[in-house]
């Protein structure tokens, strides 16, 4: 065991290091709130991008919207922290919380979790080679070993400034390509909006891990869950077996909550009980050489461009652009084999990536409406709660939510610099917490929050259930996001199936007489396709097996 001594700042060189980071913070902030009051704000969405931005800080920037910011980083980087929890299941346990909060401020927080808790991940990987988030498993190989070799604090600060310059670049382009997309959605019938939700769940087969079959079979399981309750158009019960409480259909947050809540606990207690004995790398100074820096520049660059590419994509986007940019840095370096021995090329690549992913993954959310994961699902869900309808309209309707999100994002990653590296020593305190006391509060917290939702007892047993379906599903090899996404684009996507038929008179070849359906339609065929090539086939779960490794 490292001499603990190294983690426990003393309280003056703490709060030394908090107040710098404080006055440059409150000198951003201030500057920009005032020139914010000086500029003609935006509430339109149609007025440039630069005053629409100017729209979002003065939303981002009100005290409550800042709080429920940090609040949401905070809790990120500590669920990134602690191994076995996630984002998934911290966002789907807060889906209650959210019931009695203003709209704005609630998305946001969710926001700061998912993000957050790309940035906590990289610290149990560095310093004790236990992923506290999936995206940061390859972040173990080359971090760790760092941190042996006692340098695990330059290996700490490189994975913070790497992931704030992807989460930067990933928000700015939300910002640039957020209104063309919305604009271009505008133009979609419910043809087009079907194709795309069936190319969407196909995408998330191909790209999810295990077997394509099982993933299939998840997808089914959700579509079949979203259409139970009374069909609106004739009014009657679809698979509700009399039973009253279900004439509503299955309440999404006590899905989400027992998939990702109750079934992450047992699996996370059993991997607790494997793990053995935790030994932590010392830190001795967060300061990387000029060398570090010049060897991370490039790896941050590419690892940026692959997670931008792979974030807009279905599927688990953040773990997959880390392993592509780990892959691709091996790939191009002089020497391969320094790579699982410290290479520092291995910290800077992939945590950028997974960082630029996780924002990216925002656009076709806040855009169309279609969630790319199991967390944008969570989001998903979460507006339709607050009574928002997903998709190209939130821009126009609700500015204040849509450039407030995009401009919070720039404060959160901020805020998460200074979270992670000062504080760095009372995060690595938390993985001192045994799991016997940490879970069974969580899963009190589970309870209450479902029991909440409608003050019945039906919904905790709604989630108990699929808490035990999720870790069963886990035991055996199925993902519990495929269903997520399905529960979520199943009632949408009968919905504009129903319209697209009733507006072509029953005529189903709507879907392939029309360009941009029919070539949606096409790439999703496509892909099937491409999945049952042997030679993909093997190449893809070679991936897959060297992720698990």
């Amino acid at each position: 065991m490292a001499n603990q001594k190294m983690y426990k700042t003393p309280l003056e060189s703490a709060m030394r290091k908090i107040l710098w980071y404080v006055v440059v913070v409150a000198a951003i902030v201030a500057s920009s709130v005032a020139f914010a009051q000086g500029a003609p704000a935006s509430a339109n969405g149609g007025s440039g991008l630069f005053h629409n931005l100017i729209y979002g800080f003065t939303v981002a920037l009100s005290l409550q919207n800042l709080w429920y910011c940090f609040i949401g980083c905070l809790i990120g980087t500590l669920i990134g922290v602690l191994p076995g929890i996630g984002p998934v299941a911290t966002i789907a346990m807060l889906l209650p919380l959210t019931f009695n909060l203003p709209t704005t401020p609630a998305l946001i927080m969710l926001a700061g979790i998912f993000y957050g808790a790309m940035y906590g991940g990289s610290t149990t990987s560095i310093l004790v080679n236990l992923p506290g988030e999936a995206a940061s498993v390859v972040t173990c190989l080359d971090g760790y070993q760092m941190g042996r070799q006692g340098r695990a604090g330059p290996a700490l600060a490189i994975a913070a400034i790497g992931s704030f310059f992807a989460g930067c670049v990933g928000t700015l382009l939300i910002a640039l390509f957020g209104p063309p997309l919305a604009e271009l959605a505008f133009q979609f019938g419910a043809a087009e909006y079907f194709s795309m939700m069936v190319l969407g769940l196909l995408s998330a087969v191909v790209l999810a891990s295990g077997s394509v079959l099982k993933a299939i079979a998840m997808i089914i399981v959700g579509l079949l869950g979203g259409i139970v309750g009374t069909d609106v158009n004739s009014g009657i019960a679809r698979y509700s077996f009399n039973i009253s409480e279900l004439s509503d259909g299955i309440g999404f947050v006590g899905v989400a909550m027992g998939m990702f809540g109750f079934g992450e606990i047992i699996n996370s207690l059993e991997r607790a009980a494997a793990a053995g004995k935790i030994e932590i790398s010392e830190v001795k100074s967060l300061m990387p050489t000029i060398e570090d820096i010049k060897m991370s520049i490039g790896p941050i660059l590419r690892g940026t461009a692959v997670g931008v590419g792979i974030g807009i994509l279905p599927g688990a986007a953040a773990v997959i652009a880390s392993f592509s940019s780990y892959t691709l840095e091996k790939k191009i370096a002089k020497d391969p084999t320094r790579f699982g021995k410290g290479a520092i090329e291995g910290v800077a690549g992939p945590e950028s990536a997974n960082n630029a992913a996780a924002q990216c993954s925002f656009i076709p959310m806040l855009t169309l409406g279609i969630p790319t994961s199991a967390v944008m699902a969570l989001m998903v869900g979460a507006m339709t709660i607050q009574g928002i309808a997903p998709g190209p309209q939130v821009m126009t309707q609700r500015p204040d939510l849509f450039w407030g999100m995009i401009a919070s994002m720039w404060i959160g990653n901020l805020m998460l610099v200074i979270l992670n590296l000062p504080l760095v020593g009372m995060w690595v305190q938390f993985l001192k917490i045994p799991y016997r006391l940490l879970f069974p509060g969580i899963t009190l917290f589970i309870c209450v929050g479902a029991f909440s939702l409608n003050n019945s007892a039906f919904d905790v047993y709604v989630t108990a259930f699929f808490g035990f379906f999720g870790y069963y599903a886990s035991r055996w090899g199925c993902e519990g996001a495929p269903l997520i996404l399905g529960f979520v684009l199943g009632p949408l996507m009968e919905e504009n199936l129903r319209r697209a038929m009733l507006i072509s008179r029953g005529d189903p070849s709507v879907f392939f007489t029309r360009p941009i359906s029919a070539g949606m339609l096409a790439v999703a065929g496509l892909l099937l396709i491409l999945i049952v090539v042997p030679q993909i086939r093997k190449k893809r779960a070679e991936v897959i097996a060297e992720g698990a490794d």
